[in-house]
């Protein structure tokens, strides 16, 4: 072989590395924050983490004598195998511990000390075929041209398509033909003894990948089953998040990355009160927008009310309302809502919508995750709430879940001072739901002052059929004594995009009694 395709094709092996490095990357930070949550600091200490342990791998690797090839296609094994059981670690730890974080900490660190040898050891091969300046900007312009593509193909292709389940054999796939090709091309460069035990060596990897293919469906489904304790009849995955349906006796649980959303226990305790006391309040709720919900259930309430001429349900995961709309379990448990001819289904994010909506609304429902995250808390912010405000008609009624007044006080009470600092007159509800704990809502009003809404929430008279709700639970739910854990809530700050101060309330509640 010449040597001119000798170092084209070593090349072409970092082009490569370098799409599979930095994929790697991101299924090991998407994998943290599926399980640990918080995905700005997750993503942040797993980039950080493997970047600096690229930087000792590059360090170890002047240590490294020849045979350089041989070190090199072992190098290109060890990721083989790594990265391609990444997820099938991760899921079979999260079923036996508390702490996933530990393995895919660990995977970061070893994947990435790995990643660091490969460019240097490259370099060092090809420094016979070129001169240092070609050499070292060569073999860096096709690392950094792979990541490139790699990212493309993690955002469009693996984590859409593939999931997570099978990106990772994707990238194992990778480097194991990268060695591959090498030793067969490069054979020259080594001992017909090396070459021997290295073949080898190779089927012995590639058997274990093929096995791990035909396999990881089944072992994430056993990690899974044996996570979530209740039989699961229903698991996917889509760019966005993981969704679980599992089923306990004669009663379903919907899980998203892992949290509750709810239990058909007492999801009818927590639907009707973010939906009824507000229709109920409201004079005539022709239209109305529900951010977020999924699932159906909100949109199932709302259709009670013949006023109601239309929902727009605003949804970001096409995965999810395809589900609601075609699932056996949640069509019967969200009544075909989102079949339903009053109701419009749109996959967003709720942000871009009401950004860019033209429309006016009598009510929003937002019906969205907790604010664990800086991108939900963008969500609950004082911006998010005033793009709503101009979206809703005069004398229009919001409404928003708040997570839990006991467990995390401040987060509630900052959603609640968030909203009024928006120029809405505010109501706080808390309702306990066996499942989930206390929990709580808040109602905001335009161009009504507060105690024309607490007046209009006392008044309300639910007429449609309804399972729970009725007035004594109506007084019930607005009737609060002194906050809990919180010694002033006058300290407590708005929250904003520019100052996200909620999801830190949030993560700082009293989560170890939930």
């Amino acid at each position: 072989m010449e040597l001119k395709h000798q170092s084209a094709l070593l090349k072409a092996a970092l082009f490569a590395t370098g799409l599979s490095g930095i994929v790697a990357e991101y299924v090991l930070s998407t994998l943290a924050t599926y399980f640990l949550g918080d995905s700005v600091f997750q993503w942040t200490m797993i980039v950080s983490i493997m970047l600096f342990a690229m930087g000792l791998g590059s360090h170890i690797s002047k240590y490294l004598e020849p045979p350089l090839l041989q070190k090199f296609i072992f190098i290109e094994f060890s990721l083989s195998i790594l990265t391609a059981f990444s997820s099938i670690l991760a899921y079979t730890t999260a079923a036996f511990t508390s702490y996933p974080g530990f393995i895919i900490y660990c995977l970061s660190l070893l994947v990435g000390l790995l990643i660091g040898m490969e460019i240097p050891l490259v370099i060092r091969i090809n420094n016979k075929y070129e001169s240092l300046k070609f050499n070292i900007s060569s073999m860096l312009e096709n690392d950094y041209f792979g990541s490139l593509v790699g990212g493309v193909f993690f955002a469009f292709i693996g984590l859409p398509i593939l999931g997570l389940t099978y990106t990772p054999f994707i990238l194992g796939f990778i480097n194991f033909t990268v060695a591959v090709v090498l030793l067969v091309y490069l054979r020259e460069q080594l001992s017909p003894f090396t070459r021997g035990n290295i073949y080898w060596l190779s089927l012995f990897v590639l058997l274990i990948q093929v096995g791990g293919v035909i396999n990881a469906q089944k072992i994430i489904k056993f990690g899974e089953q044996y996570r979530y304790k209740d039989k699961v009849i229903y698991s996917g995955q889509s760019k966005y998040q993981q969704i679980v349906l599992t089923k306990s006796k004669e009663n379903y649980w919907l899980f998203i990355n892992g949290n509750q959303q709810f239990s058909t226990v007492d999801e009818v305790k927590y639907h009707e009160t973010i939906v009824h006391p507000l229709l109920s309040m409201h004079l005539n709720p022709v239209s109305v927008l529900i951010l977020g919900g999924g699932d159906g259930c909100v949109a199932r309430e709302a259709l009670k009310y013949d006023q109601v001429k239309q929902i727009k349900v605003v949804d970001l995961d096409p995965l999810m309302t395809d589900l609601a709309r075609s699932h056996a379990v949640l069509t019967q448990i969200n009544n075909h809502s989102l079949s339903h001819s009053k109701v419009n289904v749109q996959n967003a994010d709720a942000w871009q919508f009401i950004e860019h909506c033209d429309d006016f609304f009598d009510i929003i429902i937002i019906d969205l995750p907790d604010p664990k995250t800086v991108e939900l808390g963008r969500l609950y912010s004082s911006d998010f709430y005033t793009m709503c405000h101009k979206r809703l008609r005069p004398g229009g009624l919001i409404i928003t879940q708040a997570g839990s007044p006991f467990f995390a006080a401040k987060a509630f009470y900052c959603i609640e001072k968030t909203m009024r600092e928006a120029g809405y007159a505010t109501l706080p509800l808390h309702n306990h739901l066996p499942t989930l704990g206390e929990w709580g809502w808040v109602i905001g009003a335009k161009n009504i002052h507060k105690d024309q809404l607490r007046k209009a929430y006392l008044d309300a008279d639910i007429e449609v059929g309804v399972e729970w709700i009725n007035r004594e639970a109506l007084m019930m739910m607005q009737s609060f004594g002194k906050p809990f854990v919180v010694e002033d809530t006058g300290q407590i700050e708005v929250n904003s995009v520019h100052d996200p101060v909620l999801y830190r309330y949030y993560l700082n509640g009293r989560w170890d009694l939930y």
